[in-house]
């Protein structure tokens, strides 16, 4: 009889923890949800989580430009988009995660319309984990933070350091506690303010930016090279469109959210591409089938790849090491044709110089075996454009 009650007994404490009699339901994951304003910046800048909680971050690309999402340790934000930029040409392949102890989590390059989710559990350490899109050009202004804290507090948010200044007065960026996937209201995002700067930071040559730019088409990348020159290529045409000598750009507009925002150029235009498809395979006066294949980094330089007519192209443009024009250095690999370059070679402003192939007119006409690795350099005499050339 004492047999059977101590059996009794051990049964009513195991038979609640073997099949959850008498407990409650898990706790659901925290969930977050993160999009993408203009002027590169997530939504929310920052938001709370309990300590050692489950959280479900669901991350949707509202921008027209592909981004990334990584959590760092605390402070390692700067060190791990460093560590992104060193990847130069193995970035893409790597989804511009770097391998480093620094970062915890990431979801890989998004495309735009498209959504990622990630599910982890949140440290058991308080502290403030940064959230950055390292793809390039992004890393130093598009970021927020993760607060893990028991008690949901987060700093004042005129003062928090770790969210861009531009946010440090909007009240979505304080949209962030634990219950936050219930506070869909709060992500409808007013503008932000009191951005003055052309550069939220200070940026070294050569880097490049995805924006909207003056006379180039919805898909223009602008690219700041050393000796202050810099040109915007348009990828949606894949040629370039003009060079200037100076500054960079005006991201003013950019920063401060204008969803329909164009980069102003600082400096003076000395190079404009005034032919359509200038660079041409076969026949000198066809235009060709033109498609954007994307770039890799070259010692930080952008080499573009597009195909003319199916034809793999490589574009890579380089300073001249007197800051008075560019390099242009072509690959055509696979070329079976005759390829043409049209260029302004009468133009008083601009003298052109080939490292191959003849000069007919103003065009430069090279052999497929030429063709396969090639280079003209621009100089500009003296670097103020030229308007009567529009």
């Amino acid at each position: 009889m004492f047999l059977a009650k101590r059996i009794l007994v051990l049964l009513l404490f195991v038979l609640p923890v073997k099949y959850g009699l008498g407990q409650s339901a898990a706790t659901p994951p925290t969930v977050i949800e993160l999009k993408v304003l203009p002027g590169l910046q997530y939504d929310v800048a920052r938001f709370t989580v309990k300590p050692g909680a489950a959280v479900k971050l669901n991350f949707t690309n509202t921008d027209d430009m592909s981004h990334n999402l990584l959590i760092t340790k605390p402070g390692a934000r700067v060190n791990v988009v460093n560590a992104a930029l060193a990847l130069e040409e193995k970035g893409p392949a790597m989804n511009y995660v770097p391998k480093s102890a620094d970062v915890l989590w990431s979801i890989p390059v998004v495309s735009p319309d498209q959504t990622r989710s990630l599910s982890f559990k949140a440290p058991s350490k308080a502290g403030a984990y940064p959230y950055v899109c390292t793809f390039p050009g992004h890393g130093f202004v598009m970021y927020g933070v993760m607060y893990v804290s028991p008690d949901g507090k987060m700093p004042d948010l005129k003062t928090d350091p770790n969210i861009p200044p531009s946010r440090q007065e909007d009240q979505v960026a304080a949209a962030g506690s634990h219950d936050m996937h219930n506070q869909h209201d709060m992500h409808k995002m007013p503008e932000p303010k009191k951005v003055t700067a052309s550069h939220p930071y200070t940026p070294v040559a050569p880097y490049l930016y995805r924006i909207f730019m003056e006379d180039a088409g919805p898909a223009a990348i602008a690219v700041s090279l050393p000796q202050e020159l810099s040109y915007c290529w348009d990828a949606g045409l894949c040629r370039l469109r003009y060079a200037w000598k100076g500054g960079f750009v005006d991201n003013t507009g950019i920063w401060k959210g204008h969803a329909d925002a164009v980069a102003k150029i600082v400096g003076t235009i000395f190079y404009r591409e005034i032919t359509t498809s200038p660079l041409r395979i076969g026949k000198a006066d066809e235009i060709p089938v033109t498609d954007y294949k994307g770039y890799r980094l070259i010692n930080k330089y952008p080499e573009f790849h597009y195909t003319l007519n199916g034809t793999d192209v490589y574009e890579l443009i380089l300073p001249k090491a007197d800051g008075k024009g560019l390099i242009r250095k072509f690959r055509i690999p696979d070329a079976r044709k005759t390829v043409w370059l049209a260029c302004a070679v009468n133009n008083e402003s601009e003298t052109y110089e080939a490292s191959s192939g003849v000069w007919e007119k103003d065009k430069l006409k090279l052999s497929p075996q030429q063709a396969r690795d090639f280079s003209v350099t621009i100089t500009s005499y003296p670097l103020v454009y030229n308007k009567k050339r529009r």
